[in-house]
């Protein structure tokens, strides 16, 4: 099985930017390598991170089943279930350098568990076939909670400044050491605006990989819907990120 690497921490902290970023690095320093990026946010802000089109997710799979269901329909909701796996690898977009997965938008309170199943599983499954998996997660511990992350092998947990941050993650921290199977967890402190205010920053009994430094222009692509790999090569977050993987042994 592949490295599958997963981004966590609460809502804002930028882990879209980064989990983009990363894809665009493990592209560059492993041309060769199966790369697949899932896009585990109900936003879907990846998508446009990575510059990619969606026009169908696992969301729009398990409404198939739900519908053939509610519907009374059971024979057509079992073969909708049956067919499910095909129909999400079906659901994959394939660009040049990646593949990309997307989750979709739960219709309303109750159905998402169902996702987080489907989800579950697909990792698994998908991870067996590529080299790397990046997955952007939704913001808090849902997922985490509901074992979506299991078999993850790197938990990157992301954080502003902010002690709000700080205690999120290690609330998600905490919650993956009990239900998660990972082989490293660390943590990025991202959009730092000084050296100052790294000396103040303390994530405790994290293993903190490195602080990532406020940046405008990936505010202005993201601001534009512009895709992070057209980023400039010498960008210092860039050149952070790079640093940060390297010392979790992703790169």
């Amino acid at each position: 099985m592949g490295k599958i690497i997963a981004f966590a921490g609460k809502g804002g902290v930028g882990k879209t930017s980064l989990a983009a970023l990363t894809v665009r690095l493990l592209t560059e320093s492993n041309p060769d390598a199966r790369v697949l990026a899932i896009d585990a946010d109900p936003a879907i802000g990846l998508s446009t991170a990575l510059g990619v089109d969606v026009t169908h997710t696992v969301d729009d799979v398990r409404k198939e089943f739900i519908d053939a269901f509610e519907d009374g329909r059971k024979r057509d909701a079992i073969e909708v279930l049956n067919e499910a796996h095909y129909e999400i690898t079906d659901s994959i977009v394939e660009t040049e350098k990646f593949a990309f997965l997307a989750i979709g938008r739960p219709e309303g309170a109750g159905c998402y568990c169902k996702v987080n199943s489907f989800l579950k599983d697909i990792i698994g499954a998908l991870a067996e076939s590529f080299d790397y998996v990046v997955i952007d997660g939704e913001a808090g511990i849902e997922q985490v909670n509901r074992r979506v992350m299991e078999k993850v092998t790197h938990l990157v947990l992301v954080s502003d400044a902010s002690r709000k941050g700080i205690g999120v993650i290690h609330t998600i921290k905490e919650v993956a050491d009990q239900l998660c199977m990972y082989q490293r967890a660390g943590v990025i402190i991202n959009r730092m605006k000084s050296k100052e205010m790294e000396q103040l920053v303390d994530p405790g009994d994290l293993e903190l990989l490195g602080f990532i430094p406020e940046d405008d222009s990936l505010a202005m692509s993201d601001i534009q819907g512009e895709s992070l790999l057209q980023l400039a090569e010498e960008n210092q977050a860039l050149g952070a990120l790079k640093n940060a993987l390297r010392k979790m042994e992703v790169l």
